[in-house]
């Protein structure tokens, strides 16, 4: 991809989307996608609600382009590693509340359209958990990763559920290591 020159239009237009994406992500991890407008994200990047729905299209579009543009783990390699790396980003998430994830999943998980849009992303993530997995059902391994993943998330942050809430993330990833080793397709230690 070619940089666009500076001061050409299409600079000018990568510029405007941008500020329109980072208003964008503001107000829907402040307000919610349901409370979000488009004419309160236009105000917030000073541009016309046209603008918006020119670059956009829909509220449900600058949504999905506002979670494909937050940042994600990368997963790769053998098994072991991928699983380690799950646990690793998922230690960091317990370890101190993500409020930017937590407030697009609490957009995720109170509105149909804002899940159909993060639904891509999930994909993309659940695709690369499964390139990593050596089986032939590695698909549902990867959607059952994932599952358990969001639902450690929610029940820590948004359920407060006790035991979770004040667990030690170190415990936390201990007790799952044998489980997520298991998924990614490498047997964990028996358990007794």
């Amino acid at each position: 991809m070619t940089t666009p020159r500076p001061g050409s239009r299409a600079e000018q237009r990568r510029r405007t989307e941008a500020r329109i994406l980072d208003a964008a992500s503001q107000i829907f991890l402040t307000a919610g996608y349901e409370r979000t407008t488009i004419r309160g994200v236009a105000s917030a990047a000073g541009v016309d609600a046209g603008l918006v729905m020119h670059y956009f299209g829909s509220k449900q579009e600058l949504f999905r382009q506002v979670i494909d543009a937050a940042p994600a783990p990368r997963i790769s390699g053998a098994p072991g590693q991928a699983a380690d790396q799950i646990l690793a980003s998922l230690a960091e998430r317990l370890a101190s509340e993500p409020a930017a994830s937590l407030a697009l999943l609490r957009s995720m998980l109170t509105s149909p359209e804002a899940a159909s849009a993060a639904s891509a992303a999930i994909a993309r993530y659940q695709a690369q958990i499964a390139g990593a997995i050596p089986a032939d059902d590695a698909g549902l391994r990867a959607a059952i990763i994932s599952a358990i993943t969001l639902g450690v998330i929610v029940s820590r942050h948004l359920v407060k559920s006790d035991d979770l809430a004040t667990a030690d993330p170190a415990q936390v990833i201990s007790l799952l290591r044998p489980c997520m080793l298991s998924l990614a397709g490498q047997p964990g230690p028996a358990l007794s």
